[in-house]
């Protein structure tokens, strides 16, 4: 019996199965339920166990099956291989979990705003609350889903969040932990299947991040880049992307009052230009300031009946009255917050557009040695989204408590599974197809490294961001930084020139010259280590920071 066939009976043999529940009635499940408790403003508060309040990028696996042996690269340290008879095994043992549950949630969504490439999922789950974040982040069935090229190629996500796996029965199969035990926890997609599992991972994150990666993998066959970025569009309709990690500040940045928003986190380019993958947005709510980021802040913290709100804050503070205090990092630094985009003031319903006449590449220096702009060639673009320089922030990953430089090719390593010539060259012929032009923009550390300097004020990046997008930049000059080939300006619209030039916010130049050529060497050994043996041009080697 086929695993559809095993869950097509589970779904028509058990005692309650509530399938495509409206809004409102997931969200009252999720209350009487006590998944979830209703805060002062309406939102819905939920805290997970400690082991998940973040990605667990360690207990993420793919299965190695035959047909996608060749597309994946394994050498990336993300991409982990599950065996086969493995993942049977966890199948077997999940399914057997929702049999002897009491009600099962089950909703129907797509992924992808685009119906000619919408890919269907179907989720199935023991709790509203899932059920109702899966509502948030996927999108509606359109009318001509038929037309989809993934029409008859069903996605299935079982989510299991609090039941734990047997250490026993995985031993020697899954991570071992320190103590020397299993994990009894996994993140698993099985593409072949087309069947994704999260088992013991009560982290919001890991269902959409699970989904996003199945779409990072299977767009590229059918001729579509998929993005981690955000999108906006202008009343002038030019579409601008913002590449970056989590923490960066794509969701901040991309909410923009004065520009309609697409979506906050994937996106895919095609023929056709730009669409959203989802349905809402999954924010970072730690020290959000409703002044500098009222899009976010309004979406979360509106009043409202509970029953219309259905913000989900996850692993925020929350006082005995009801009341949120996101400056209080004690939980975790990864406080979150899902919400539908509807909750954002001005959106582009359709969340689709034209192809991107700017992007930006974001990155968060915790170095300090990065200028807050600067522009990039083509070469230089395509070697900085091979690299995707950023620093790690403390709480998006378990363990990861102060930022850590990290290179995560194409601003998303995680969740881009495939062989990286191939995301690369296909964002190589766009640029050159469209002209799109590449800035680099430093939401991190200024005047020192963090613990020394101080993050960047998100006036002065929005004030970046803004004549990126709107000023006209033609009468500027650049000069070519020698250590990190970037073309810095010499002036930009609404900022201190000074500022442009970070070994000028420094105290001690003789430091910030140190910092930035250990940050060079570490872009060098990182090329030589990923790309060393990947055929890449030399023209793009040439732009990497140290060589």
């Amino acid at each position: 019996m086929t695993f559809v066939s095993k869950i097509t009976q589970i779904l028509n043999n058990h005692k309650e199965v509530l399938t495509d529940l409206p809004r409102e009635e997931l969200i009252r499940h999720s209350v009487e339920n006590r998944e979830v408790v209703v805060s002062k403003n309406g939102a819905l508060a939920s805290w997970t166990p400690c082991e998940s309040t973040g990605r667990s990028p360690k207990d993420t696996y793919i299965v190695r099956g035959a047909a996608i042996e060749k597309d994946i690269d394994w050498d990336s340290p993300n991409n982990i291989p599950l065996a086969p008879e493995t993942f049977e095994m966890v199948l077997e043992d999940a399914l057997k979990v929702l049999e002897g549950k009491g009600k099962l949630y089950v909703t129907n969504r797509v992924i992808g705003a685009d119906s000619r490439y919408a890919l269907p999922v179907r989720t199935i789950t023991d709790k509203a609350a899932s059920a109702l974040f899966s509502d948030n982040m996927f999108r509606a069935v359109p009318e001509d889903i038929k037309n989809s090229i993934f029409w008859g190629r069903e996605f299935t996500l079982v989510a299991l969040p609090y039941d734990k796996m047997d250490k026993k029965r995985y031993d020697g199969r899954v991570r071992k932990l320190a103590d020397g035990t299993a994990s009894d926890l996994i993140v698993v997609i099985d593409v072949e299947k087309r069947i994704g599992i999260v088992y013991g991972s009560a982290y919001f994150g890991s269902v959409k991040k699970l989904m996003f990666t199945v779409m990072n993998y299977v767009l590229p066959g059918e001729g579509i880049l998929p993005l981690h970025a955000s999108a906006n569009e202008g009343n002038d309709n030019e579409l601008a992307l913002f590449l970056g990690l989590s923490g960066t500040g794509k969701t901040t940045l991309s909410a923009d009052p004065n520009r309609a928003l697409l979506g906050d986190d994937e996106h895919g380019w095609s023929d056709h230009g730009i669409a959203n993958f989802e349905n809402g947005c999954y924010a970072k709510l730690i020290d959000l300031n409703p002044a500098k980021e009222p899009e976010i802040y309004n979406a979360i913290m509106h009043e409202d009946d509970y029953l219309n709100h259905g913000a989900l804050v996850e692993n925020a503070m929350m006082y005995p009255n009801g009341c949120f205090d996101l400056y209080d990092r004690r939980l975790t630094e990864n406080s979150r917050g899902s919400y539908p985009l509807s909750f954002l003031s001005n959106i582009k319903k359709s969340s689709v557009g034209p192809h991107p006449s700017r992007i930006l590449f974001l990155t968060a220096d915790a170095n300090g040695v990065l200028p807050p702009v600067a522009k990039l060639t083509e070469n230089q673009a395509m070697l900085w989204f091979l690299m995707g320089y950023t620093s790690k922030l403390a709480g998006t990953e378990t363990g990861i408590t102060e930022p850590v430089s990290t290179f995560s090719r194409f601003f998303g390593s995680p969740f881009m599974p495939r062989n990286p010539e191939v995301y690369a060259s296909m964002l190589g012929e766009r640029l050159k197809q469209h002209g799109t032009e590449v800035y680099l923009v430093n939401t991190g550390w200024s005047g020192g490294p963090y613990g020394v300097g101080k993050r960047m004020d998100i006036n002065v990046t929005r004030a970046i961001v803004t004549a990126v997008l709107e000023a006209d930049l033609g009468g500027i000059e650049f000069e070519e930084d020698d250590l990190f080939h970037i073309m810095v300006p010499k002036s930009f619209p609404g900022v201190d020139s000074h500022v442009l030039h970070p070994k000028n916010t420094w105290n001690n130049h003789q430091e910030f010259e140190k910092r930035a050529r250990q940050l060079a060497t570490e872009f060098s050994n990182y090329f030589n280590k990923a790309y060393g043996n990947k055929n890449i041009d030399s023209a793009i080697e040439a732009c990497c920071p140290g060589k």
